[in-house]
């Protein structure tokens, strides 16, 4: 179920006219509960897995998140998706990484521009502070949008969601200086619209 996060608000006017909304989605990618963040609210896809399971049940698990992320996803100007995290060296270190490249694939098939945010980008970007842990993230995701989030996945994209409309001039919310260098340290990719 998506979580809607803010009502219908109309172009900001500038003086020379409205600017035009961009439809931006955030993903948190992850094998156990994937986070999506687009302009309908948060969502979260959750899943299991064993160690012991087949290949053929490994690769339907990863299906399944893919084809429901592009799915909310829809038609987007740009994904802000989190990088992988290089410290990740536990569990199925091949099924996440292979999970990212089945994500980012889909979304370059449909040409959609892609943006990556190192977490280290997207908690800073939330707390000031690039080593936050999780529930940090979550806290300030809720205070600052005012969104009541189930979970921290989907605080994350939401978080990736605001930086990616930041980037592009439309920011969800006012953050300190501090919070917004974030962005510098984000994979931007080049848009034909800035």
């Amino acid at each position: 179920m998506t979580t809607p996060l803010f009502d219908a608000v109309p172009a900001a006017t500038t003086a020379a006219g409205p600017r035009p909304r961009y439809r931006v989605a955030g993903l948190d990618i992850s094998l156990t509960g994937t986070g999506i963040a687009t302009a309908g609210g948060t969502t979260r896809v959750p899943t299991k897995g064993r160690r012991r399971d087949s290949i053929t049940d490994r690769h339907a698990r990863m299906r399944h998140i893919t084809d429901t992320v592009l799915t909310e996803v829809g038609d987007v100007d740009l994904a802000c998706v989190e990088g992988p995290s290089h410290h990740s060296v536990g569990g199925s270190v091949w099924d996440r990484g292979g999970l990212w490249w089945l994500i980012v694939s889909g979304l370059c098939a449909r040409d959609v521009p892609i943006a990556v945010v190192p977490p280290t980008s997207r908690a800073k970007y939330a707390t000031g502070k690039g080593n936050s842990r999780k529930a940090v993230v979550l806290d300030a995701a809720q205070r600052r949008y005012g969104a009541i989030l189930p979970s921290d996945d989907e605080a994350d994209a939401l978080i990736l969601r605001a930086m990616g409309l930041h980037h592009l001039g439309q920011p969800l919310a006012e953050v300190p200086d501090g919070h917004r260098a974030a962005l510098a340290g984000c994979q931007w990719p080049v848009l034909p619209y800035l």
